[in-house]
């Protein structure tokens, strides 16, 4: 899973950014449930989508911001 560039997610309106943190989320919810049951998963993945949500909430509050 490679990360997308800075300057794509910069691109992304507002209702784009918030149906991409909930897919997000949804992923990470997913991946906690695999650890839980003891079902194969990527570790590597937690991180991944942690630090997408990050940028993602990130960029919302700036959007939201600059809109103020």
């Amino acid at each position: 899973m490679a990360f997308l560039p800075l300057r794509e997610l910069k691109s992304f309106d507002k209702e784009t950014l918030a149906k991409e943190i909930v897919a997000t989320k949804k992923q990470l919810f997913e991946l906690r449930l695999k650890k839980a049951t003891r079902q194969s998963f990527k570790p590597h993945l937690f991180k991944h989508n942690k630090r997408k949500i990050a940028q993602l909430l990130t960029l919302e509050s700036q959007k939201q911001q600059q809109i103020q």
